[in-house]
């Protein structure tokens, strides 16, 4: 075999990683422990796993700083993956298989094992140039957060292992991008998850009763996409903006019914609400209510999940971190897109507990595939990423 056949060790621990089907429902995590536990053992780096709750573990990796007092910087990302439905994909989602184009496919290429593997690679890099670094930094590996990460960082942060981190700054997942800017995401939306449970007169399918649950679900149906269709031409009116700059809104389950002709007593509608960064959260509460109302009454309001306002990471002059951040970027002429991530990270736990955090995964010129079909990572894009990582880790690890 040729030296040009000979594939990157980063990459090769990429693919290896991708392997293991850490994929919802149900996670088995001991798998990715063992990998991660591993890898530490290899880089001859400490590390210790957290059980936050049961079957649900946290890998801390660590690498010690020349002033271990100074706060310390986390890399974190997530070892979970988004369930796929295999028979969409060209490739086995979970072989990590590599085409003639060094395009690596696999669950998790973008979101977000090529990150964790990125970091690790980066800090193999400093030990084998004997670089002691200013800062302490610490790679964390979470639990859950494909699924919200209620049972991973969140219970983390509160947890007494976390708090001998002593984290200043945060590193974690961003977004890959088709040009040649690179996204960074300093904000998320406050995440909302509403079902409108409403009753109504049952009775015979052949009648016309009045106050029937299904009016007061056709009423808000339309009131919501009326809402969501003022918010989408917001977005498309002003190319400025992106989707985190407004609040989206989706229709995402209908319940309810007993048979084909009976009036059924309730009918549910679930809405997926992410509610832009500048958006007053009663005022828009307030509104609901009012359509409720305006339907009928009757009508229970049920948030299975209702963030509050979210911190921001100030990308200003105050922020030492942000300096150093966009310094390093700047020496390596990277063009940089600031916006509000428009899904949910494991950021917002960090930020909203006074933590400046940003997220930033080093992919641009790539289709953004997180959660889709076919999602691949090239290679050259990833080893680029290790040599971005190197400087920007090593800088705010310095300041």
């Amino acid at each position: 075999m040729g030296s040009a056949e000979v594939e990157h060790e980063a990459v090769s621990n990429f693919r290896k990683y991708l392997r293991i089907s850490s994929v919802h429902p149900n996670v088995d995590y001991s798998e990715c422990v063992e990998f991660l536990s591993s890898y530490a053992k290899d880089l001859r780096l400490p590390v210790r796993v957290v059980e936050v709750h049961p079957k649900k573990p946290i890998v801390v990796i660590t690498l010690a700083g020349s002033n271990p007092e100074l706060s310390s910087v986390l890399l974190n990302s997530h070892m979970d993956v988004v369930p796929v439905s295999p028979e969409c994909w060209s490739h086995d989602p979970f072989a990590a298989e590599k085409d003639e184009n060094g395009n690596i496919f696999a669950r998790g290429a973008q979101d977000m094992k090529c990150v964790g593997i990125q970091y690790l690679e980066t800090i193999r890099r400093y030990i084998k140039e004997g670089l002691t670094l200013k800062r302490t930094v610490h790679l964390s590996f979470v639990p859950d957060e494909e699924i919200g990460g209620v049972l991973g960082m969140a219970l983390f942060i509160e947890h007494e292992e976390f708090k001998k981190l002593n984290v200043g700054f945060c590193l974690d997942e961003g977004m890959p991008n088709p040009t040649e800017e690179f996204l960074l995401a300093y904000a998320e939306r406050p995440i909302w998850h509403l079902t409108l449970k409403c009753s109504g007169t049952s009775g015979h399918g052949s009648l016309l009763h009045d106050n029937t649950a299904g009016e007061k679900v056709h009423y808000l149906i339309n009131k919501f996409m009326q809402f969501r269709n003022s918010e989408k031409k917001k977005l498309l009116s002003n190319p400025a903006l992106t989707v985190g700059d407004v609040t989206t809104v989706n229709l995402t389950m209908l319940k309810g019914g007993l048979q084909s002709n009976v009036v059924p007593a309730e009918l549910q509608v679930t809405f997926d609400i992410r509610v832009a960064v500048d958006v007053d959260h009663k005022h828009l509460v307030d509104t609901i209510k009012q359509w409720c109302n305006e339907a009928g009454g009757g009508i229970e309001m049920d948030f299975e999940a209702q963030d509050p306002l979210m911190g921001l990471t100030k990308l200003d002059d105050s922020n030492p971190w942000w300096l150093a951040f966009k310094r390093e970027c700047d020496k390596m002429n990277l063009s940089l897109k600031k916006v509000v991530f428009p899904g949910g990270t494991d950021c917002r736990f960090l930020r909203n507990i006074g933590i400046p955090a940003l997220g930033y995964s080093p992919m641009n010129n790539t289709p953004n595939l997180l959660h889709g079909h076919d999602e691949y990572l090239n290679e050259k894009i990833f080893l680029r990423g290790i040599d971005i990582y190197y400087n920007i880790i090593k800088a705010v690890a310095s300041s």
